[in-house]
């Protein structure tokens, strides 16, 4: 589709000049144009400017929207979410709220064994129809391309399940989606008493079938304590990498236990939480260009500590802003709630918080050659705020600022 913005008040670019990220003081270079305009050919940016500029020649038929008094920023990027489940858990939010410890949570049935059990006994279905709604209301929040991980299946049967119902929402739904298989997600019921069994199962059956068949692009480990240690960690994600999976890694959340070193020396794209990250790690991540994807929706919903933003910013580290969408420890998929937490919480600007949410998310995908800012012959993805200011996004919370959506050059009717 074709399309021309004009008259913006506020264009924010987030243009990289072909940087696949934004560091240290680059975070806070967002690239804004007044008075500006956009012009997308066959849903792709063609050219960006000044409205009255005569910028390229205009096709016959092409689409317009006048943005007066309104803000266009690229759409956001979600990077690591876990969308794709069933059943809710409001219970044990009722529970935590009245003094619950996550112990005590457990033995009533609770955490992500009561996600597995709703996912194992849902049809394909069930599940992407539930996906799909939260897909829509997504959208609508601004939110133009995410990432989807498995995880709550933790057997064979059920994890592909889970990546057929996302692969299928990658090619039916407007969304830009990314599948990740996480099947060491945690240790599943059955092989409680021998997860060795089951890393063995990850490693020999899902992981080959998974690469075979196409059905996701990075392969992820919840590497932690009492779930996957350094070493199953790094076999799990050798063997990814050998059947052509990129690297994600859930490294230091609830200890420093060394994840985002291991995160540098694989060559993870991502290293995703980081509440307990050490200083040798934040070092691992910048020496090796790893992206570090901060999820402070998590903090606030579980009110834990929060990863140390500022200090991996300063410290010349890749920053990214996601949900973690999910039924226990973030149900919220709102990426400028996300941004809030984060200038409030976090140390962040309003203008890291928006290149962690855009174009720093599009690299913690690989994806930030192609999305996550407005610059030309990247795909057209757009957000429209009804706001004076782009800084309304963060400061004005709760309120959803987004009137329109554009996805490859068209506009979303919902």
């Amino acid at each position: 589709m074709n399309l021309v913005i004009k008259n913006i008040k506020q264009l924010v670019t987030v243009s990289a000049s072909g940087g696949r990220t934004k560091t240290g003081e680059e975070m806070s270079e967002i690239g804004i144009v007044e008075n500006a305009k956009v012009v997308c050919l066959d849903g792709r940016i063609a050219w960006t400017g000044k409205t009255e500029e005569r910028g390229i020649p205009i096709p016959d038929g092409t689409s317009e929207i006048d943005a007066s008094g309104k803000v266009v920023l690229p759409g956001f990027v979600d990077s690591h979410t876990h969308m794709v489940f069933a059943g809710h858990r409001a219970l044990e939010f009722a529970m935590r709220a009245s003094g619950a410890s996550y112990s005590e949570i457990a033995r009533e049935g609770g955490g992500i064994l009561n996600t597995i059990t709703h996912v194992r006994k849902a049809s394909k279905k069930e599940l992407k129809r539930q996906a799909a709604r939260y897909m829509s209301d997504m959208m609508k929040h601004g939110t133009t391309t995410v990432e989807i991980k498995s995880g709550y299946g933790l057997d064979m049967d059920s994890e592909i399940k889970m990546l057929e119902v996302i692969n299928e929402l990658k090619h039916e739904e407007m969304m830009t989606v990314v599948p990740t298989f996480i099947g060491a997600h945690a240790i599943p019921p059955e092989h409680k008493g021998n997860p060795t069994e089951y890393v063995r199962l990850v490693k020999e059956k899902m992981i080959p079938y998974v690469s075979e068949k196409k059905l996701a692009q990075f392969c992820d480990v919840f590497c932690e304590q009492e779930y996957f240690g350094l070493r199953e960690s790094e076999d799990i994600l050798a063997k990814a990498k050998s059947a052509g999976l990129s690297l994600k890694l859930h490294a230091d959340e609830l200890s420093a236990l060394g994840g985002a070193q291991l995160a540098g020396n694989v060559g993870a794209v991502s290293a995703d939480h980081l509440e307990h990250i050490t200083d040798d790690g934040i070092s691992a991540l910048r020496d090796n260009g790893v992206v570090a994807t901060v999820l402070p929706g998590v903090s606030f919903f579980l009110n834990h500590g929060y990863a140390p933003a500022r200090k991996l910013i300063d410290a010349g580290v890749a920053v990214a802003i996601a949900s973690d969408f999910n039924p226990g420890s973030c149900m919220s998929y709102s990426m400028p709630m996300m941004m809030t937490i984060a200038c409030t919480q976090m140390r962040m600007s309003p203008e890291e918080a928006l290149v962690a949410s855009t174009l720093n998310g599009a690299a913690a995908l690989n994806m930030s050659s192609t999305h996550g800012s407005i610059e030309t012959g990247k795909q057209a993805d757009m957000i429209i705020a009804d706001v004076s200011d782009y800084r309304f996004l963060a400061y004005h919370f709760g309120q959803n600022h987004i009137t329109t959506v554009i996805k490859n050059g068209t506009i979303l009717e919902f």
